[in-house]
């Protein structure tokens, strides 16, 4: 019997000590409760960059539309114009995933043992330590990129801005968790 009364008497405390901590919150007391601070907006126009300058790796014109600061490294989001046949080599991430959706154009990727190609409107996940690259299928595609978590991606293509052949190195690529794993299969020979 004195068991059954100890456990009568802890489902009747429990929620009493939650509810009167509920109630004793300002909000129920009629006091004013500040909102949550809201971080700065940085809207960014289509075809701007988000922090005023153009990058590219030669393949493409990246413009950066999320900073990984903005997103305390969860998101960095790129989006590449004038995307041209051949694309990045064939790569992995070591720590985050790198997700593709197309807004013009064709993309032609290899993901894992897969190829594939998307057109305006679908997108495709490419999960981390899976190697992976991309090409456009026609003259010129338009997409974004987000990368998640943002890691070091966004002091990758700062550090190899204007540069395509460092980019592609596999020791360039090691410094910033990624692993090169071959060279593009779209390139020609």
């Amino acid at each position: 019997m004195r068991r059954r009364s100890f456990l009568r008497a802890a489902t009747w405390a429990a929620p009493t000590a939650v509810l009167g901590n509920l109630f004793a919150h300002p909000a129920f007391a009629g006091q004013q409760v500040a909102p949550p601070s809201q971080p700065d907006l940085h809207p960014v126009t289509a075809g701007q960059d988000r922090f005023g300058a153009l990058h590219s790796l030669g393949f493409s014109d990246l413009a950066f539309k999320v900073g990984t600061a903005e997103t305390g490294g969860n998101l960095f989001v790129i989006e590449h114009r004038n995307l041209v046949p051949g694309g990045p080599p064939l790569h992995m991430h070591l720590s985050q995933e790198e997700w593709f959706y197309v807004m013009e154009g064709r993309l032609t990727l290899v993901v894992g043992d897969r190829k594939l190609t998307l057109g305006p409107g679908e997108s495709i996940l490419a999960p981390r330590r899976i190697p992976h690259t991309f090409s456009s299928a026609v003259p010129s595609s338009h997409l974004l990129i987000a990368f998640a978590p943002a890691c070091k991606m966004e002091q990758y293509f700062r550090d190899a801005n204007g540069n395509g052949v460092l980019a592609a190195s596999p020791d360039f690529m090691n410094r910033f968790d990624m692993q090169w794993v071959g060279p593009s299969p779209f390139h020609k020979a």
